[in-house]
């Protein structure tokens, strides 16, 4: 095996792997063992095609792998009945040209994933592991836990969905809202990895983004009254909006003070303008304030709109922090707010406020703390201080791209 054909491979897999297992799972009804027998197809990849090349259809040839290995494994079990003697007989007549993943598929995985059978932190991580193909890694640090407490949830997870014998499908409309909390979470989950990586040498995965995103516009439209899933496809736009201008060329992280505005996507700002305007009044026809991700939306929309930092309404934007934290109590809201009101009202007042964060102890391990302090104290004229913060959230920082952002401005401050 070559490094070109695990590249190959691993191009696959990023872009058709969501589909492959979600076409595996509909096939067999089973996600544990769909997710297996991908993943068994991605190394058989590995194996043959050095010799073979890689086929015209590569997502094709990793689907049909994985669905003879589903096969194989009924067999091993004598379950073989003539369902699956059906569905062999298909397979084998079927070539290559004539797959053709089908994206509510890729729903269904979400919906079954974030079953009720399932605690909340299982919800996410199974759908972050299947539906996202994070790793156990990132997974961890985006839920700021260990990595064998993310394994133990997976594996719990898969055991727990087949113990139950959960279809792989759609729930009736009844059920859609019991289980949109968890659905709509770890759609902005797989965004937030696709906006800011938390871990490898990209600082954005535009993939990961534009599946959340297609999610997200999916469940708004199978919930048209809803107002949420209309507020979250708004944040999304409104983030999305801006990754033009997020990286150099050569991948290199441009911050927000820094980034030409020219270059940010104005049909998309203009396009979650209208969505959250749609949100806003589907929350007024139910006489309800804006949820978690309207508030963040409206933040997002004050930099849309904005001319530059300097001229945004950094006001405003704490109010609408001070609200979400009441509604969506989180420490990274928190530690949002605190670099609204350095803008707002200067370093100081904000460094009062990510102190007492810090103390709480509320995100260990993260390098986001001592990254915003880091900046608070370098405003503040305490270079030594803030170069002591900054080489720390780099050495926390599992991102390469981030990691050489907080170097330099830690060398920046050299004295």
């Amino acid at each position: 095996m070559t490094d070109e054909t695990r590249r190959e491979v691993e191009a696959v897999w990023r872009i058709e792997g969501i589909r492959i297992v979600a076409s595996v799972a509909k096939m067999t009804g089973d996600l544990g063992l769909a997710e297996d027998v991908a993943h068994d197809a991605v190394l058989e990849a590995l194996r043959a095609w050095p010799a073979t090349g890689v086929p015209s259809n590569p997502g094709a040839w990793l689907t049909a792998v994985a669905k003879r290995r589903a096969i194989d494994s009924w067999r091993r079990r004598g379950a073989l009945d003539d369902r699956y003697r059906q569905i062999a007989h298909s397979l084998d007549a079927a070539s290559d040209d004539e797959w053709m993943p089908i994206d509510d598929d890729v729903l269904r995985l979400v919906f079954t994933a974030c079953h009720p059978v399932l605690s909340r932190e299982s919800q996410v991580a199974l759908t972050l592991r299947v539906v996202a193909g994070l790793s156990t890694d990132e997974i961890a640090r985006m839920m700021l836990t260990s990595v064998p407490t993310v394994q133990a949830r997976i594996t719990r997870a898969k055991k727990s969905l087949a113990a139950a014998n959960v279809p792989f499908e759609t729930p009736d409309p009844s059920e859609w809202k019991a289980r949109l909390t968890a659905v709509l979470g770890v759609i902005y989950l797989v965004f937030t990895e696709g906006y800011a990586a938390t871990g490898g040498d990209r600082w954005v995965r535009p993939d990961l983004a534009d599946e959340a995103i297609r999610l997200g516009r999916t469940v708004s439209v199978l919930l048209p009254h809803e107002p949420e899933p209309l507020a979250l496809v708004a944040l999304m736009e409104f983030q999305r909006s801006r990754f033009a201008a997020r990286e150099e060329r050569d991948g290199t992280p441009v911050l927000l003070a820094d980034q030409d505005r020219r270059r940010w996507d104005h049909g998309q700002i203009a396009r979650a303008n209208l969505l959250l305007a749609r949100a806003d009044a589907a929350a007024a026809a139910r006489h309800v304030g804006r949820g978690a991700y309207a508030l963040q939306a409206a933040i997002a929309q004050c930099h849309a709109i904005a001319p530059s930092v300097q001229e945004t309404d950094w006001a405003r934007i704490v109010l609408l922090y001070d609200v979400l934290g009441r509604i969506a109590p989180n420490p990274i809201v928190e530690l949002n707010r605190a670099v609204a009101v350095s803008m707002a009202s200067g370093p100081a007042e904000a460094l009062a406020i990510v102190d007492a964060l810090e103390q709480s102890g509320a995100l260990p391990g993260s390098h986001l703390v001592p990254s915003v302090r880091g900046e608070l104290l370098s405003r503040l004229g305490r270079a030594d201080e803030a170069r002591s913060e900054l080489l720390t959230a780099a050495a926390l920082t599992a991102n390469e791209a981030q990691r050489q952002v907080l170097t330099a401005k830690a060398d920046a401050l050299r004295g």
